[in-house]
């Protein structure tokens, strides 16, 4: 996840990457991609495209890019993109 970060350029922000090996997050928050789509290409045990804003081990933001026609959220990852969090870390 340290690599992800560099790469993205928020080595040292105050952004965290955390790893979910195995996906008992993931399945704690029933974020498990089930689609026979992305599964028959990426395998089980998939997590679905999301961001969370945690403060204190709270959630407080929960998004998740999906649709009807876009399990992966590939077509529109908006929900899950910085513009839409701030806007609703804002809304808090």
């Amino acid at each position: 996840m340290s690599a992800w970060a560099k790469d993205q350029k928020i080595e040292g922000s105050n952004i965290t990457f955390l790893g979910d090996p195995n996906s008992a997050l993931t399945k704690a928050l029933d974020l498990e991609m089930t689609h026979e789509g992305p599964c028959g290409v990426l395998g089980p045990h998939r997590c679905k495209r999301f961001a969370a804003y945690v403060e204190d081990g709270t959630i407080k933001v929960l998004n998740v890019s999906e649709g009807p026609n876009d399990p992966a959220g590939d077509n529109d990852p908006s929900k899950s993109c910085i513009d839409a969090m701030l806007m609703c870390i804002e809304d808090l």
